[in-house]
């Protein structure tokens, strides 16, 4: 049953879901831009602090976003952290065990 409740009475409507075009493009933007600041502070060989970070985003975009936004995003999220945080930069390659994890990380941000 659902019960209508005057917004004067302190309750708060639910904010409509950003499409997801839009968390994609902030997630290949933001990815991007994060790995390219670790690479420049603290270097390309730590992957861990890149997934970390990474994470980090998946999870702050999915806060905005619908759960149908999630692969996409997390597959954005590990094209940056495979080609760009670890050496050769550049290059993608997959790694069994290693990108499986980090997808499943990325996936459960």
């Amino acid at each position: 049953m659902i019960e209508w409740v005057p917004l004067a009475s302190g309750a708060r409507p639910v904010p409509r879901p950003v499409a997801a075009p839009l968390v994609w493009a902030g997630a290949f933007g933001g990815a991007l831009g994060l790995v390219a600041l670790l690479n420049g502070t603290v270097g390309s060989g730590r992957p861990g602090l890149a997934l970390l970070v990474l994470s980090v985003l998946a999870a702050l975009l999915g806060l905005c976003a619908r759960f149908t936004a999630a692969p996409g995003t997390a597959v954005l999220c590990w094209l940056s952290l495979n080609g760009f945080a670890i050496p050769p930069a550049g290059v993608l390659t997959w790694t069994g065990r290693r990108d499986a994890l980090w997808l499943a990380c990325l996936f459960g941000a």
